[in-house]
Parts: C-alpha cells; structure tokens; sequence
C-alpha cells in the first residue's frame, strides 16, 4: 500500500562524513520500502515506522531539496539508500529519485546511491554528470544464491541482475561496487558464497567491496526476522537465539576466517575494500596582515 506524507525537511546532516558511505547529508524520499528485505534494520522501533509493509512517499519531497540545497554552503556527499531504497518499485513511475537527482546535479553536488535495484541503471544519464563532480553507486549483495535470494529479498532484483547493472554502470565510467552486508549467520557465512560475490564482482568491473560479516537484530527487527526463519528455514531461529541471546550485535562465528579469505580474494581480483570518498576542498587561508 502506498500513502502520501508531507515532510517537513527532507535532508539531514553529520558533522563529518559517515566512515563506511562517506555520508555527509542523507536524503530519504521514501519511508518504507518495497524489496521488504527479511533482515532490515529499518523496522527498529528507533526509526518510527510503524508499518514496514507500507510505502510512505514524501509527495513534497522535490520542493525541499530545492530549498535546502539552495542554502548548504559545505559540498559534502549527499546519500540515499540507508534507510530504504531510492529505486523501490513505485519509483519507476513516480520518478522522485530521478528529480532528486536533476536538483542535485544543478547545485553541484557529490552523491552515493545505495540500492538493491538495477532501476538505477534509468538514471545513467545523470549519473554521467554527477560523476563529474562525484558519484557513487553501491549494490546490496548478501549472496550470489538466486534461491535464497529471493526468500530473504522477496521484493528485489536477483543478485544476477545486480551484478549485470555493475557491469553497465563500470562500463559507463561510473565508480560502482558492492556492500556486502550483512551476511546472516547460519544462512550466508560460508566460503562459498564470499567466493562466488568477489569473483561476480570481478567479472562485473566491480571497484569496492565493503564488507561486514554479521548482522544487527533488535526490537522489532529481531521479532520479524524470527517470524521469518521459523516460516522460510526451520530451526535456524533457535540458533540464532542460542548463540547471540538479545545482543544487537551479531557476528559471524566463523567472521575471521572469512575476513581473511574475502582480503585474499580481493587483493587476487585488484578490488578495493575501501571506499573512495568525495573529499570537501577547505579554502586557502588568507595571511592575517599582507604585506
């Protein structure tokens, strides 16, 4: 279900960029998302959205980027994905994302998309511009298994169409990479799958892969995810309950062994574990007496 909001701001700003997206103002169109991706973060009670399963779309979302953007003065990155998806399914006709990104382009500034959606690759024309002062645009891949895929990302793109998308966009000249988080306990933490991302990634000219090998779990996210693995894989729940109790924090129990394989594969494929950031240029200091 879709429902219109009106907003009251639309970016928010961090007094320095974020380390793992190189985010100095987020920008979110969409409240909720459509990919409904079991584990999303997005459902903590912390966020305030109470009904996950709907689509809140900020309908004055254009108007205040216009407004808010007209009075930043710092140009740091402008990011959109973090907390839902820029290319849910609704912005194929509704086109906010793509007018965000006209409006961002005119003022001149850096931005890093997030997404699990090859609907991005819509918007490749204005990635081209932005790319001149700084673009970014990073998949979502957890797993290369399509099955599994589709149980735990019901609503997105299979990882085959994203990987397909990385190759468009690196061929277009446009930084792409992946972050490959979170990887779920007892569902995607084996060597298999670390392989077989890096070496898709490779082949799809991939620059970056960020990875983190656990997941976080809490509140409401935690009750929805559980309903989800008693419903999808049978037993993996009490697992999951056995060995991180309430913790929010839930690696991997084999994380350094496959931290050290995923380095190794990377080095081998020449793929950055780092993201490159748009670095803010300070203005030169005037001497305080001339001479």
């Amino acid at each position: 279900m879709h429902k219109e909001i009106t907003a009251k701001k639309l970016l928010s700003h961090a007094t320095r960029p974020d380390p793992w997206f190189g985010i100095k103002h987020s920008m979110n169109i969409y409240r909720g998302c459509e990919h409904q991706c079991i584990y999303c973060d997005s459902r903590s009670e912390c966020y305030g959205i109470e009904d996950f399963s709907n689509l809140y779309i900020k309908v004055n979302a254009l108007e205040l980027l216009e407004r808010e953007l007209f009075s930043l003065r710092t140009k740091g990155t402008i990011g959109t994905g973090a907390m839902n998806d820029p290319y849910t399914k609704a912005e194929q006709s509704l086109n906010l994302t793509r007018g965000a990104l006209q409006i961002i382009a005119r003022y001149r500034f850096p931005v890093h998309i997030l997404t699990k959606s090859n609907l991005v690759l819509r918007d490749l024309d204005l990635l081209k511009i932005l790319s001149g002062k700084y673009a970014a645009v990073s998949f979502t891949i957890t797993t290369a298994e399509q099955k599994l895929a589709a149980q735990i990302e019901p609503g997105a793109p299979l990882p085959e169409e994203r990987f397909r998308a990385i190759k468009k966009l690196s061929e277009a000249g446009i930084y792409t990479g992946i972050y490959m988080m979170p990887i779920l306990p007892f569902l995607e933490d084996n060597e298999e799958n670390i392989k077989e991302i890096v070496n898709k990634a490779a082949l799809s000219g991939a620059k970056y892969i960020i990875p983190w090998f656990g997941m976080t779990l809490r509140d409401r996210q935690r009750g929805y995810y559980y309903q989800k693995l008693d419903q999808l894989f049978p037993g993996v729940k009490r697992k999951y309950i056995n060995t991180y109790g309430n913790n929010y924090q839930c690696a991997v129990i084999n994380a350094k062994k496959l931290s050290l394989l995923f380095t190794r594969l990377c080095r081998e494929q020449a793929i950055a574990t780092q993201l490159s950031i748009y670095q803010t240029k300070r203005p030169a200091q005037l001497p305080l007496f001339e001479q």
